[in-house]
């Protein structure tokens, strides 16, 4: 009750009350209290605060995507260019068709030709068969005949064995240094 100050008037009925201006206008004591609510809720402020951003972008994203703005009406120019790209686009593709079709004779064409060339094989087999020989002595005589008319076949020669006759991994032994050794039984002893 510092800051009213009381005086008597001489009617004398009632005394009047003169309110006198606040001297410490510094928002000392809201700072108190903001200081109070930050120390007690700030975490859930700030919490309420994230949510309450993102609502409000979520909200905007909505209504956006929900009116569409409209395009600008086309033009001429926009119209021949739609009509040169798709032009182009059309000659690509028909070039690309041409060399797919292009790709496609060549791969008939082989496979032709190895439809061929496996029905031929066939017929050597059973005209081979027929004279008493198999396949495979008729390829191998063709590829002597051919292999003696250019160059004369080298003997085979003699090839030592990689490994002695008696090696057996299981034994150790004939195998040299290689050997497996069990292990000594007891704590190990190293100090």
């Amino acid at each position: 009750m510092d800051d009213v100050e009381v005086t008597d008037v001489d009617d004398g009925d009632s005394p009047q009350v003169v309110k006198t201006p606040i001297r410490n206008q510094d928002l000392s004591s809201f700072s108190l209290l903001v200081g109070e609510l930050l120390s007690g809720y700030g975490w859930h402020l700030l919490a309420a605060t994230a949510l309450l951003y993102l609502l409000i972008h979520f909200l905007n994203k909505r209504r956006s995507s929900q009116s569409p703005r409209s395009p600008p009406p086309p033009t001429l120019q926009d119209a021949a260019l739609v009509a040169q790209r798709q032009e182009a686009m059309e000659a690509a593709r028909r070039r690309m068709q041409e060399e797919q079709d292009a790709k496609a004779a060549l791969f008939r064409e082989k496979q032709i030709q190895q439809e061929e060339e496996k029905r031929r094989q066939k017929i050597e087999i059973w005209e081979s068969m027929q004279q008493g020989r198999s396949y495979k002595g008729a390829k191998v005589s063709k590829a002597a005949e051919d292999a003696g008319s250019s160059t004369p076949m080298k003997p085979k020669t003699d090839k030592k064995p990689l490994r002695s006759t008696d090696y057996n991994p299981l034994t150790g032994e004939g195998g040299g240094s290689c050997t497996w050794r069990p292990g000594r039984r007891g704590p190990s002893s190293g100090g």
